[in-house]
């Protein structure tokens, strides 16, 4: 997906869902911070998005652009409805959101995690595309082991799953090579 795929899901997505604000969650956030981030960090065809302030409306866009509907055969992209539990993120996460709005979006306001904020979320999951994520995230400097590890006491989980994100993300700092 490419920054102009994004900003007409944010559009499109507002629209049907009436709001004027976007969260965008997942891999495709990135291009909030990075609007031309590195090629492996773009794969993703779809995007996870809520209507900000109205999460109950996130169904509505999954059934007009979401995985299989016209939209998305259209145009080769889709966006996937959630909601904020969708992804485990640190304390803070709210105030650091990256806004994207512009006449691509028709004023429009996307939200967008930030970088390390994705990391973390990815880090919590970890599979093995998050794993794979996390690495190019890493290698590009979009994020920096440091600032990674520093978020980790800030996961709304317990102690012994901080330690398990704590020990992914050592382990995909191990697997980085330079770009």
């Amino acid at each position: 997906m490419k920054r102009h795929e994004l900003e007409h899901i944010i559009r499109a997505a507002t629209r049907i869902a009436n709001e004027y604000e976007l969260v965008v969650l997942g891999s495709q956030s990135i291009l909030g911070a990075f609007p031309h981030a590195a090629q492996e960090l773009l794969v993703s065809m779809e995007a996870d998005v809520y209507p900000l302030g109205a999460e109950e409306k996130a169904d509505l866009i999954d059934g007009a652009i979401g995985e299989g509907s016209q939209f998305h055969e259209t145009h080769g992209f889709y966006a996937q409805g959630v909601d904020s539990s969708t992804a485990i993120l640190p304390t803070g996460w709210e105030q650091r959101l990256v806004r994207i709005q512009n006449a691509n979006t028709e004023g429009r306001t996307g939200f967008c995690l930030d970088p390390t904020d994705l990391f973390m979320a990815k880090s919590a999951a970890a599979r093995e595309k998050d794993r794979l994520f996390n690495i190019a995230l890493l290698a590009h400097g979009y994020v920096t082991l440091e600032d990674a590890l520093r978020r980790v006491a800030d996961m709304p989980v317990s102690a012994a799953r901080q330690k398990r994100i704590e020990a992914f993300i050592l382990r995909v700092a191990a697997q980085v090579k330079s770009p």
